[in-house]
């Protein structure tokens, strides 16, 4: 006899894997299946870890990309053009590692990932940086839908 599969937990892998791949190539958010979850009962606090986690971990690979990359791959397979790089760069020179805090925001943050990798920024820094932005995007967003923000 199978055991009982918590459905509930598919939830929280879908959630970890949009969050993944808004963070990475795909230009998708997660913030609407993060709404669905919420408004279907899931637990927000636990859904703000998984969506964190998941898009950090994107960016940890876009991170990757950058810095072991070129140019023309990050541009080809992250469809990063060459003038958003260019931005990501004079954003980084302008606001240094605070940057980063921006991550998440569309079109550029993709560029402010693989630009942190490219300047060979310190891993220890990118995650700081990186991670806590992401988890008050998703604090903020899960607040407002819960009418707390």
């Amino acid at each position: 006899m199978i055991g009982v599969i918590d459905l509930s937990v598919y939830g929280y892998i879908g959630l970890f894997i949009a969050s993944f791949l808004a963070s990475t190539l795909l230009p998708l958010g997660s913030e609407a299946l993060l709404l669905l979850l919420i408004n279907n009962g899931f637990d927000p606090l636990l859904l703000v870890i998984v969506a964190s986690i998941g898009n950090y971990c994107g960016a940890c690979t876009t991170y990757y990309i950058g810095l072991v990359g070129r140019r023309d791959l990050i541009e080809k397979y992250l469809s990063i053009p060459p003038q958003r790089l260019v931005s990501a760069e004079n954003w980084f020179k302008k606001y240094g590692m605070y940057s980063l805090l921006f991550t998440w925001v569309p079109l550029i943050g993709d560029a402010i990932t693989a630009m942190s990798g490219i300047m060979k920024l310190e891993f220890k820094i990118f995650s700081l940086f990186v991670f806590t932005g992401k988890f008050m995007r998703y604090v903020i967003v899960t607040c407002m839908v819960l009418g707390l923000y």
